[in-house]
């Protein structure tokens, strides 16, 4: 091998080997594999040579060049891997046990009266039923008898989906199917119906400061022997003195 590729590829080795930073390494590698690099430079000089040389001079720089290639391609990594290690020991130690300090967000005031609403009901007996906000016609309306071309379908402007479900336009759409999960224990054993439903609804209001195209309803079913307007006025009353804390 030619005197000048064997002491290039020591100065190579050692100046590689005092190399710190990735930087540092970028500099080696454009001062001898780069456009002006010694490594370069040595492939220009062949035509300088006899034809003879050529040849054996070419492979032997092209060797040195695929080695430092490699050599550079690994110094990376290796770099790359201490900066690494070094940015996470510099990170401040914690623990991970220590409780969150962070201050979270506070619930929306339709979540809080939703919630204090079913507090009240469960204590008079009431369980709290959600539903889906994808239901059928037959849920939304017929179920409710109100057919189709019903007048009363005018006032809803409905969203209707491509498989022909739709976004529910009343939390009456859940009627039905509450009365067919409780209704054999209210004919089997005599058991009330006693059920509050509430949840969003969805129409195509012409948004303003009064409507919007999704709003809160809650509903209440009550099935049980005797049970008259008296029982609706009291449940009212009741719930409406607990939310404004003063007797209604």
């Amino acid at each position: 091998m030619d005197e000048r590729i064997l002491k290039l590829k020591a100065d190579f080795e050692k100046k590689l080997s005092e190399t710190i930073d990735l930087i540092g390494l970028d500099g080696i590698r454009v001062g001898y594999l780069g456009k002006k690099g010694s490594i370069t430079a040595l492939l220009k000089e062949m035509k300088d040579l006899a034809a003879e040389q050529k040849k054996a001079f070419g492979a032997d720089v092209n060797k040195l060049k695929e080695f430092a290639t490699e050599q550079i391609e690994k110094k990376q990594d290796e770099l790359r891997k201490k900066q690494i290690e070094l940015e996470i020991k510099s990170m401040p130690v914690f623990d991970i046990t220590t409780p969150s300090t962070c201050e979270c967000g506070s619930y929306h005031p339709i979540t809080l009266v939703q919630r204090q609403c079913e507090k009240i009901f469960k204590s008079m007996g009431f369980t709290v039923e959600d539903y889906s906000e994808v239901v059928t016609d037959y849920e939304c309306f017929e179920s409710l008898n109100i057919p189709k071309h019903h007048p009363a379908r005018d006032m809803q402007d409905t969203y209707y989906l491509e498989n022909g479900q739709l976004l529910k336009s009343q939390t009456s759409a859940a009627q039905n199917a509450i009365l067919r999960k409780y209704g054999p224990a209210l004919i089997n054993n005599g058991t009330p119906i006693r059920a509050i439903f509430p949840g969003r609804c969805f129409r195509n209001e012409a948004t303003d400061a009064c409507h919007e195209n999704t709003f809160f309803q809650m509903e209440g079913v009550m099935v049980d022997k005797d049970i008259s307007i008296s029982n609706l006025i009291y449940f009212m009353k009741t719930m409406l003195s607990e939310v404004f804390r003063k007797w209604i």
